[in-house]
């Protein structure tokens, strides 16, 4: 990808941000930065990488299986238990609807075998995009050592990830049905990215 110099800017948003980047995703043209450079931790965005690698890499309509070692991590979930029998696509779902840490455990080791297999996976496809100042550790977003990126960086990946169709339809929409559990049953996810409705 390449990144054509910073336009002109008249005057100087307040952001409590300490890192922003607005980049044009057509064409990659960076609108507007503020130390966009600089590593620091990515959270959940990280799910953006492992649902994008899911969607490039795995059968959507595969049944996954959950066991207790992925299911067992601290912070936001949709609810995965061992034993648990779940679409690889409603997996995709709740990691960009929901931020389910669980599922994207599930999910690295679906597509991967293993956890580690994926994280190296997930390096691949960023140094593949250009995102060259990125080092991914897990495929959550948990706080760990040398798990980092920028805002440069992340907004590279974002306009790789949304031409992918299937990736801009999920992020897009409001709410979806799921089903899945042992024995399975319907919920809801939904979307909580406020942009969708700030417009």
């Amino acid at each position: 990808n390449l990144i054509l110099p910073k336009a002109s800017a008249v005057g100087e948003p307040s952001l409590s941000a300490k890192s922003a980047i607005l980049i044009n995703a057509l064409t990659n043209e960076v609108v507007y930065e503020k130390n966009a450079y600089e590593r620091r931790g990515v959270a959940s965005t990280t799910k953006i990488m492992t649902s994008l690698l899911a969607l490039e890499n795995g059968d959507l309509k595969k049944t996954i299986i959950a066991r207790d070692r992925d299911v067992r991590i601290e912070g936001t979930s949709i609810g995965l238990k061992d034993g648990d029998k779940i679409t690889l696509e409603t997996l995709v779902i709740g990691m960009l609807l929901e931020s389910g840490n669980d599922a994207a455990n599930v999910t690295a080791r679906a597509i991967s075998g293993s956890r580690e297999k994926f994280v190296s996976l997930m390096n691949k496809k960023a140094r593949q995009i250009g995102m060259n100042n990125t080092s991914f550790k897990n495929p959550s977003g948990l706080t760990e050592d040398d798990h980092y990126s920028t805002a440069f960086d992340m907004a590279l990946l974002g306009s790789y990830a949304i031409k992918n169709k299937k990736f801009r339809s999920i992020c897009s929409t409001d709410s979806i049905r799921v089903a899945y559990g042992t024995p399975e049953y319907q919920r809801t996810f939904k979307n909580h990215n406020k942009l969708l409705t700030s417009c």
